[in-house]
């Protein structure tokens, strides 16, 4: 059973042909034509044969779904390998040094972590780790097994389980974020203390410049068509066989089912593996509305704390008090520091209510199947899904503060309870952006549309007509 229509996707070319490939047998110079679905609106298409340095756009949503590189692994391999020197350089050198009346503090990647653990905020120890050590080095060492294996004879299958991994870490990888507190917590300590930064800065600021090349040098779907089994097509006979728990039985309805995970469209039933990367195939994200519905009413619940209580409590001199987040944003403007406090009101104030506020925008039509700004919400979606993670600002720049400023009575940063609800929000929300499924969107509007009684035609004028 074919539920949907296939349309030629707009092609926007970016550049020309050239010749040749990385890996001949695996991939060519020029793609083949495939069908796909858009991952915002559902949408299949028909992707043509696209050059090197082509881009292909849908044309319901205007969602990226392709764009083909001219050395879609090599140079990505290459460049992975760099953010791991570059990391485990910022993992173990100097990030920022403080003195102070003759006594001196160095602080490295874990020293934040490490003190918040002490004052027995472990939860915000483990976020921090997580986001700046566990998820990037994961992240980096998962791309290189996966391009290094590709340059394999004999690439090994569980390559594609690796692979899979790469997109879930990646927006809990924030060494981009971690920098902007860094930057935060320096002005706040220029004013304190003497402060110089380590080399470790220049690492991590190297590593940020390195994953953002890989990422945007990498063509995703490249990856997978080399890793695609030899026999995948030959698989589909299988389902003659009896009934299995990854085959239902020959009768079952089949669709056109885009694959979540690797993008392979097959004609197949839902529960039913992928023939190319090996996962559950599903029409649409299991329980979408209801688990971002309570993703979304706990960090609203959670909001209202983390700003009241304080953040952190900064001691000069035996005397200080406690700072919420609005707090720390007014320091910095009566430092004369306008646009760093511009900036840090924005990811840790207004970001997180304008993501609860789209996140009720993209929730309500959907559950009323409206048709209203269908393209404007699915941009709505992508910014909302985007901007959420930039509110770990105020928690990256309180590890560093903690970490580094510990200096009995001269002067102490001490954690406060609010953090651990701030950053419960910013996980929350992003939480509740990844359960969301633009598709239902379209879907529930579609569904409306096709419910909804025909008008009656105006009766014309007639004519008398006798029995």
């Amino acid at each position: 059973m074919d539920t949907s229509s296939s349309s030629p996707a707009a092609l926007a070319p970016a550049g020309s042909v050239r010749p040749g490939s990385a890996f001949p047998g695996r991939l060519s110079a020029v793609t083949a034509p495939r069908l796909c679905e858009c991952h915002d609106c559902g949408e299949m298409q028909v992707l043509p044969a696209m050059p090197p340095g082509a881009r292909a756009v849908c044309e319901r949503c205007d969602a990226v779904l392709r764009h083909t590189r001219r050395n879609p692994l090599s140079l990505p391999l290459a460049l992975n390998i760099s953010a791991l020197i570059l990391f485990l350089l910022g993992a173990t050198l100097t990030l920022i040094a403080v003195s102070t009346a003759g006594q001196e503090r160095i602080a490295g990647l874990v020293s934040g972590p490490s003190e918040m653990e002490q004052y027995g905020l472990w939860e915000i120890s483990l976020v921090v780790l997580i986001t700046t050590v566990a998820a990037p080095l994961a992240r980096v060492l998962c791309m290189l097994a996966v391009l290094g294996g590709l340059h394999l004879k004999r690439p090994p299958a569980e390559l594609r389980e690796i692979y899979a991994w790469v997109e879930h870490l990646r927006p809990w990888s924030m060494v981009e974020i971690y920098l902007l507190g860094l930057l935060v917590a320096y002005v706040r300590l220029s004013g304190m203390t003497t402060v110089n930064l380590g080399p470790a800065i220049y690492a991590l600021a190297g590593l940020m410049v390195i994953m953002v090349l890989a990422d945007y040098m990498l063509d995703g779907q490249a990856v997978w068509e080399a890793m695609e089994p030899p026999n995948r097509r030959r698989r589909r006979v299988l389902d003659v066989n009896p009934m299995t728990s990854d085959r239902p039985g020959r009768n079952v309805l089949r669709w056109r089912i885009g694959c979540d995970t690797c993008g392979l469209v097959s004609r197949a039933a839902p529960g039913m593996r992928c023939t190319r990367c090996g996962f559950r195939l599903r029409i649409r994200k299991p329980n979408s509305m209801p688990r971002t519905w309570a993703f979304a009413i706990a960090a609203m619940m959670l909001y209202i704390p983390a700003n009241i209580y304080p953040v952190l409590t900064v001691v000069r001199l035996g005397a200080g008090q406690p700072s919420t987040i609005l707090g720390g944003v007014q320091e910095l403007a009566e430092l004369g520091m306008w646009p760093l406090a511009a900036l840090v009101f924005f990811a840790s104030v207004a970001v997180p209510v304008l993501k609860l506020i789209g996140l009720i925008l993209l929730l309500v039509p959907t559950h009323l199947g409206s048709n209203w700004a269908m393209r404007d919400r699915t941009v709505l979606y992508r910014v909302v899904d985007a901007i959420g993670r930039w509110s770990m600002i105020d928690i990256f720049m309180e590890s560093i503060l903690v970490g580094v400023v510990q200096f009995g009575k001269l002067a102490s940063v001490y954690p406060g309870p609010g953090a651990i609800a701030f950053a419960a929000v910013v996980i929350l929300t992003m939480l509740a952006a990844h359960s969301f499924d633009p598709r239902l969107m379209w879907d529930r509007a579609r569904e409306t549309a096709e419910a909804a009684p025909t008008p009656m035609q105006p009766i014309g004028p007639g004519r008398a007509e006798t029995a």
